[in-house]
């Protein structure tokens, strides 16, 4: 897979709508900039999707869920059928995400990325790599192949849900054990030890941590060579839904339809394909900070800035369907104020 052609290949963001999105915010009728980041949230969706009015519409929450081989080492605290029973009732509905996603008019679309077993309900999209990935701290997660077919899978989720009609994306993963995959490839990019990057996931003791963080540490030294390259070191450490959820980010450039950052998962796969394709960036919208330990570390390597503190670390794109609402709000107010202009006021200015 050639990425620099990839790369290439992304339109950069629309100048022209920028400035008059700039220039439609300073026009409404209250101080200049007071909506802070929503302003510039909704400025960079005109700018990605080339639409003056930043139409959000149409909303898609897609859920990678997917194993990972690393679970073995009792990182976590649950085992990797937890994975498979949430994805299941992610097709009927009723998670964390879904319930918050009805109330935010989004759409869930569950997708597998690579559980451990095939699943035996309907609803859920299919783009498998694998039975789960391979343990990271005795061989690489993944091969070369495997990571680079998960990123296609996200691009291609992506032209998929453009082909719908839908004109924003959260993302949102399910996968037992990828805080520890989230982790070590944060190390990786950051060039961060473990203990500034890995946390407690789903709630592990000191001593499930000390594991945790001894399990991360073999990783780094086994995949050393591996770590200077971001395609490579997403096979070392990652997993199927990350390099997934990376495809994402990439897509949602290349099909000028912008991308919400859930947590510390879903942003280290966004800082993922940021390293693999620069120019995908400006598409990204970071929805919250993680209560992982790297969770602003991560957003402000992508130069993003979070429109919510909340200190939320459930995944499944909970943070992401969290800024929808948000967006609305600030999308009423870009639309439907009075201007300086129509209340015979004269405009702010810079001073």
């Amino acid at each position: 897979m050639d990425f620099t052609s990839l790369n290439a290949g992304i339109p950069e963001e629309n100048a022209a709508v920028r400035e008059a999105a700039r220039a439609r915010w300073d026009a409404v009728a209250k101080p200049l900039g007071s909506l802070g980041l929503l302003e510039d949230a909704i400025t960079r969706i005109a700018a990605v999707t080339g639409d003056i009015d930043a139409r959000i519409d149409r909303r898609a929450v897609l859920v990678l869920c997917a194993d990972n081989g690393v679970v073995a080492e009792g990182v976590t605290q649950s085992d990797s059928s937890v994975t498979m029973l949430v994805a299941e009732n992610l097709t009927k509905r009723r998670t964390s995400v879904c319930l918050m996603a009805a109330a935010a008019r989004a759409d869930v679309f569950p997708v597998d990325m690579g559980m451990n077993e095939l699943p035996a309900f309907e609803g859920i999209l299919s783009h498998r790599a694998g039975y789960g990935t391979a343990n990271l701290r005795r061989e690489p997660a993944m091969t070369i192949e495997q990571a680079e077919r998960c990123v296609l899978a996200g691009i291609e989720l992506v032209r998929d849900m453009k082909s719908r009609g839908y004109n924003i994306l959260a993302t949102g993963e399910m996968g037992i054990g990828n805080t520890t995959t989230s982790a070590a490839l944060c190390s990786a990019l950051l060039g961060l030890p473990a203990e500034e990057t890995t946390g407690r996931g789903a709630g592990l003791s000191d001593i499930g941590l000390k594991r945790k963080l001894d399990v991360i540490n073999d990783a780094l030294r086994l995949h050393k060579n591996a770590l200077g390259d971001p395609l490579r070191a997403l096979a070392a450490l990652g997993g199927f839904d990350i390099a997934g959820m990376a495809g994402i980010f990439i897509g949602g450039a290349k099909y000028g339809i912008p991308v919400l950052i859930d947590g510390f998962i879903s942003s280290v796969a966004a800082l993922t394909a940021a390293r693999l394709c620069p120019r995908c960036v400006p598409a990204m919208l970071a929805s919250h900070v993680s209560g992982e330990p790297a969770g602003g570390a991560v957003l402000s390597a992508l130069g993003l800035a979070p429109m919510i503190y909340a200190g939320m670390r459930l995944g499944e794109g909970t943070g992401a369907v969290a800024a929808l609402p948000l967006l609305d709000l600030a999308l009423a107010v870009y639309r439907g104020s009075s201007s300086f202009d129509e209340i015979g006021l004269e405009q702010y200015s810079p001073l």
